[in-house]
């Protein structure tokens, strides 16, 4: 892609981007999956969210995949909320794409040292969801996130539609302007089914290294990485 081809791309998508600024989530979301097609996908955590996402998205196209970074250190709670949405949307397993790092825990251990999360979570993240990003989005011209700009700083000038610089493809942010609040009133509205730790002070999930409850009040991603200056774990960041 040349300088110009980029810039033409950069203000066409801030324009339309802009066009959805006082419209719906779902509206961000349906235009998003009839331009793209076959080849957008819902990035899915298994958060109030992502679960936001897979509600809408079914609602709009029953077919549109979804894929989660199975990282080998999940939660039990997650797994189990995979298993609820598979079963609620009647999602067929071509439609669920589970994405693992290269390298196995004991692979990870006997190259990296025991409890790589522990000592450089940055590299942790990287091998374990940063890679298997990049090599599943090559198979996208777009995927679905449910970023939402009051999460963090470094999410605040999300926009709803983008050009995502580090994994070079287009970025859906249909919950950009959404508050936690907006989210939780989908879920209850809709009776989306949810991770029950959400209902145990994790406002926020990952991995069980490196995700801790949060006291009421705080900081809803304080229960990550705690301990280290990390905030992010490289998903969202150019």
């Amino acid at each position: 892609m040349t300088v110009n081809d980029r810039s033409e791309l950069d203000a066409e998508l801030k324009a339309w981007s802009a066009s959805f600024e006082t419209k719906q989530p779902q509206d961000v979301l349906a235009a998003a999956i009839e331009r793209y097609g076959q080849k957008i996908v819902v990035a899915c955590s298994f958060g109030a969210e992502d679960v936001v996402l897979v509600d809408m998205a079914y609602r709009i196209n029953p077919s549109v995949p979804l894929f989660y970074l199975d990282t080998d250190f999940l939660f039990p709670e997650t797994y189990a909320t995979r298993d609820r949405l598979i079963e609620r949307y009647g999602l067929q397993s071509a439609q669920v794409i589970q994405v693992k790092s290269m390298l196995t825990p004991q692979g990870q251990s006997e190259s990296y040292g025991e409890a790589l999360w522990a000592r450089d979570p940055d590299r942790c993240c990287q091998l374990r969801k940063v890679e298997p990003l990049t090599r599943v989005l090559r198979g996208y011209d777009a995927w679905v996130t449910g970023i939402r700009r009051d999460q963090a700083p470094s999410r605040a000038q999300a926009g709803l539609i983008e050009w995502d610089q580090k994994f070079q493809l287009i970025k859906i942010n249909p919950l950009a302007r959404w508050t936690s609040t907006d989210v939780w009133t989908y879920i209850k509205v809709y009776e989306v089914p949810y991770n029950p730790l959400h209902d145990q002070n994790y406002p926020s999930i990952g991995c069980t290294y490196c995700t801790a409850p949060v006291a009421p009040g705080n900081d809803p991603r304080a229960g990550r990485w705690k301990n280290f200056a990390k905030t992010e774990c490289g998903l969202h960041k150019s």
